[in-house]
């Protein structure tokens, strides 16, 4: 096996992330779910950041006016981009020129799903003033998955496991943890690390950044162990607090 050096590698190639087709699939249109439940209006640009591959991206465009999809894996965004060429209200745009493929002022919604944790502290800071350009005055970016310290990957696989009693891979899961746990994903997880935050944590670093920060619930996904922030500029400043 290959070593992998970085998270983005790891990204670009069959991670075992997904334990069956099926998985990924339920996975992936639980978040679209998830997203839409976000989305202000049907007319609503929306810009999922750190998109992987998206599966019901198509289905996720039509509930919204236009929806722009970006990762930092070249192959998978590649391979996103041929599957959604004839899907006119959804584009995905290069990683590093997102302030020359989409207008200034025109997202109405960011959403920066499971991607923190690959990022140090310093990076996801970077990333907020880097999207405000982007947003409108009554824009806001949608942070989740987010891995509290005190989440293990045991919590993390008791949760998946409940995933897919529910929804009919049960078997699947336990050989998909099996082969997880003797992966380069765990290799990576223990000399990488993923990073984590308290709420106080987050909602800090967010404000520096000169942003509001609520937590919202649900999380998006299967994962309710970890956390979603909404945070907007301060020029519409909101005390931090919990939303339930």
């Amino acid at each position: 096996m290959a070593e992998i050096s970085s998270w983005i590698g790891f990204w670009n190639g069959n991670p075992p992330i997904y334990v069956s087709d099926r998985h990924k699939l339920v996975h992936y249109r639980t978040i679209a779910d998830d997203i839409a439940r976000h989305i202000p209006g049907p007319d609503a640009r929306v810009l999922d950041y750190g998109c992987g591959e998206a599966l019901s991206a198509a289905d996720l465009a039509e509930r919204c006016g236009q929806l722009y999809l970006t990762d930092a894996a070249e192959m998978v965004a590649a391979g996103l981009a041929r599957r959604l060429a004839g899907t006119p209200k959804a584009t995905v745009v290069p990683f590093n020129a997102l302030e020359t493929a989409i207008p200034a002022k025109s997202i109405d919604l960011a959403v920066v799903n499971s991607v923190a944790q690959y990022m140090t502290p310093e990076d996801l800071a970077s990333l907020v003033p880097r999207l405000r350009p982007l947003l409108r005055d009554d824009g806001a970016i949608l942070f989740a998955d987010i891995i509290p310290p005190d989440v293990s990957a045991l919590v993390d696989a008791r949760a998946l496991l409940r995933l897919a009693a529910t929804n009919g891979f049960l078997f699947a899961a336990f050989v998909g943890l099996a082969r997880t746990s003797l992966s380069n994903y765990r290799t990576l997880r223990e000399r990488l690390g993923l990073t984590r935050y308290r709420e106080d944590e987050f909602a800090t670093l967010m404000a520096r950044a000169n942003f509001a920060c609520r937590r919202v619930t649900p999380n998006l996904g299967h994962n309710q162990n970890r956390m979603a922030f909404l945070v907007t500029p301060k020029l519409s400043y909101q005390p931090f607090e919990r939303v339930y």
